[in-house]
């Protein structure tokens, strides 16, 4: 795993959510070898060719997942279904539920395949 999302990962002071950003992470670096990773404005991020892909944000009662606006609006019926909270640009996952891997992947897998001839970081 990227040292710098140890370091990030290691700021958690929950034991428990800790661990469990640390699982999210490295799920989605086994699911997307391919993908890129850096720390930006303070969160763990997965990039393609330069380009963002998703970001998370750990908070007192949740993870913030961040896929960027188009995502969210492609998605919205299922993150309402799935019964998370929303905003227009981020999900927030309960740290005592579990992480709906299967949104996640469909979200991160529609965002490589949308973004592929994207030349900026974020969507313009």
């Amino acid at each position: 795993m990227d040292k710098s999302f140890i370091e990030y990962i290691q700021k958690i002071e929950d034991i428990e959510n800790r661990a469990k950003m640390e699982e999210l992470l490295a799920w989605v670096s086994d699911q997307f070898p391919q993908l890129g990773t850096k720390i930006a404005w303070n969160q763990p991020m997965f990039t393609d060719h330069g380009t963002f892909i998703i970001g998370f944000s750990s908070y007192k009662k949740h993870i913030a997942v961040a896929p960027e606006k188009a995502a969210m609006d492609i998605f919205v019926d299922e993150i309402e279904k799935s019964g998370l909270s929303r905003t227009t640009q981020l999900i927030q996952m309960p740290w005592n539920k579990p992480i709906d891997y299967e949104l996640l992947k469909r979200i991160i897998e529609f965002n490589i395949a949308d973004k592929q001839e994207c030349a900026t970081f974020w969507r313009k």
